[in-house]
């Protein structure tokens, strides 16, 4: 049973991970072990509960205690519980809308992309995504729109994030994910935190010509995971664009057996890199002179097409 406690000072350490760390900060938690992250809402909670992840402490408004989110609190088992009113919350976390429930859970472990991959006949990649309302939209479209994975470079917000996994509706514990970086390969090389330690001390020993090598390095493998996902059985599909681009309802694409969906950044989309390796470039056919979509509402279109 949660051990339940009045929120009556601001100050408990206990309430760090709620008030005083931001989610950066809540990533790095445990360096070089996995972080926290925050979950809210009772339907987002559960799904993470549903998926396996640890809760930590929560945070409830004495409203929802005994109301929609009182089921949910009976699965939290053995930890602390802070129960207080909708006005003191919200002045801790400085969050407009809690949705209820605030849980903070341990980061789960990601499988690599090779294991994420097997058996699967349609995903989605992410890349340079970087609004977590989009992506938090981009993988509720995917789970109910026929992506049965969905994958990201890391310059992508995190699908933890709580705007993230909250748009999502949970759904960011429901299909199977995992950065495109997380390859079996990948384990056996510098981690990113290691990079970033080179290149701090790099940086401040004056060495910048460490850091621009590691730098290219870096970009270079951001771009080879359409060669892995190529190996792996694919045909990769770049939403772009350009004098090449056929239509999504192209039946030479709809046919193939096994597609990866790619979407890029809001407004810059895809890099050049990425179309250049792709084996499709497709658009979405549009009228009244409208460019493209938002790509969370592009994602949409790509899933409920290209997923069938």
């Amino acid at each position: 049973m949660p051990v339940y406690s009045e929120l009556t000072d601001f100050d408990d350490p206990r309430l760090d991970v709620f008030a005083r760390l931001n989610e950066n900060q809540l990533r790095h938690y445990y360096e070089p072990n996995g972080g926290l992250f925050i979950a809210e809402s009772p339907k987002v909670t559960e799904r993470a509960l549903g998926a396996g992840c640890v809760p930590v402490a929560a945070l409830v408004e004495r409203s929802q205690a005994e109301g929609e989110a009182a089921e949910v609190l009976e699965r939290l088992g053995d930890i602390p519980v802070f129960i207080g009113v909708s006005d003191a919350i919200r002045k801790l976390t400085n969050i407009p809308m809690t949705r209820g429930i605030l849980t903070c859970f341990k980061r789960p472990e990601l499988p690599t992309v090779e294991s994420i991959c097997l058996g699967k006949r349609r995903i989605a990649v992410l890349e340079n995504v970087t609004n977590p309302t989009n992506v938090g939209a981009i993988f509720r479209s995917a789970a109910a729109l026929g992506m049965e994975a969905v994958l990201l470079n890391y310059a992508c917000s995190d699908p933890l994030y709580r705007r993230a996994s909250r748009v999502s509706m949970g759904t960011v514990f429901q299909i199977p994910w995992t950065y495109v970086e997380n390859t079996e390969a990948s384990l056996h090389k510098k981690t990113r935190l290691e990079r970033w330690q080179e290149q701090r001390s790099a940086l401040l020993s004056g060495t910048h010509a460490v850091i621009t090598a590691e730098s290219t390095k870096t970009s270079t493998e951001q771009t080879s995971y359409v060669a892995l996902l190529q190996e792996l059985g694919f045909k990769t599909v770049a939403m772009a664009l350009t004098d090449r681009s056929v239509s999504i309802d192209d039946p030479n694409v709809c046919a193939e057996e096994k597609l990866a969906v790619i979407l890029g950044a809001e407004g810059d989309g895809l890099t050049q890199e990425t179309i250049d390796a792709c084996d499709y470039t497709v658009k979405i056919p549009m009228s009244y002179g409208v460019d493209s979509l938002n790509v969370a509402a592009a994602s949409a279109v790509a899933f409920w097409q290209l997923g069938r």
